[in-house]
């Protein structure tokens, strides 16, 4: 029988988190606590429920049958929760995020509605642009975080997961043999730009910049109107056109690694941080292979919870 009078909102949090990470030692340093600790309090939620809810085992942690039909109703306990702790108080608090175009935000919706299931009077700020931008934003502490892909440069940041690239163009995307393959790009600055041009480079082949946009919406526009063809993300690719890497004997690129920035230092920042990454590392799912549809949406600013 279940005594869902004795729920512990603690004990609740300690499941979804461990649900989320898929580990007990992420999920002790995410909630600040020991793998004794929260082992404790899933016991006794377990207990209270008189079901098995996370099977572990030396190299695996999942949700049992049970867990998997106790994490939304979980969730939602603890959205609840928040929302009437929040109602005790006007205040709001800001959040600004920034995503860097190239990377894309196919998870943006789970992004969202984690953040402010987390924190919903947490007013949240979207921007999609340029990496180079953000992060000169960035580094004038004028953007709480940002997500990106890590360049040679920089070493700092989380890592949320690897990424794939590939050439694109449309189907009737011509290119004849010894001509220079028509490249589009949003800067000469651009990260994946170079990393593209190295590679035609390191390979012999010729090639000519066709189009110069700004910002990578831009890029995808021209690659999808077969003016020319561009690196993309196999995760973010441009609605109508395929990779196209063997079809003309182009280099492969090597992957790259998305990283979430930040210098927040406050409790209930890093909280929302770390909500933020294991949201995304959850959705976050690195194709093999081409087929992925790029995002709409060209900025977004939220305001949830209100």
């Amino acid at each position: 029988m279940i005594d869902m009078t004795t729920l512990d909102i603690d004990a609740v949090k300690t499941f979804v988190t461990i649900a989320e990470l898929k580990s007990f030692t992420r999920a002790a340093e995410a909630l600040g606590t020991t793998q004794g600790a929260i082992s404790v309090k899933l016991k006794r939620l377990e207990g209270h429920v008189g079901h098995r809810l996370i099977e572990r085992t030396p190299r695996l942690v999942r949700l049992s049958a049970q867990g998997a039909a106790f994490l939304a109703p979980a969730r939602e306990l603890l959205a609840a929760h928040d929302r009437a702790i929040a109602g005790l108080t006007s205040a709001r608090r800001r959040f600004s995020l920034g995503i860097a175009s190239h990377v894309g935000a196919p998870e943006l919706p789970t992004l969202l509605a984690r953040l402010n299931a987390h924190d919903p009077a947490l007013t949240i700020e979207v921007r999609l642009d340029d990496a180079r931008d953000l992060l000169e934003t960035f580094d004038r502490g004028m953007i709480d975080a940002v997500i990106i892909f890590r360049e040679d440069d920089r070493r700092d940041g989380d890592v949320l997961g690897p990424d794939h690239f590939g050439w694109f163009a449309t189907p009737d995307f011509l290119h004849r043999a010894g001509e220079p393959f028509r490249l589009a790009a949003s800067s000469p600055a651009c990260g994946i730009l170079n990393t593209a041009t190295r590679a035609l480079d390191a390979a012999g082949l010729r090639w000519t910049e066709t189009f110069l946009g700004c910002g990578a919406f831009a890029v995808a526009d021209a690659v999808s109107a077969g003016l020319a063809i561009s690196v993309f993300s196999r995760r973010v690719a441009p609605s109508g056109t395929i990779e196209v890497t063997e079809k003309f004997g182009l280099p492969a690129l090597p992957p790259s690694e998305i990283l979430l920035l930040s210098t927040l230092s406050d409790a209930r920042s890093r909280a929302a941080l770390k909500t933020l990454a294991s949201a995304f590392r959850e959705h976050h799912r690195p194709p093999i292979s081409a087929g992925s549809t790029m995002v709409a949406a060209r900025s977004v600013t939220a305001a949830l919870g209100s």
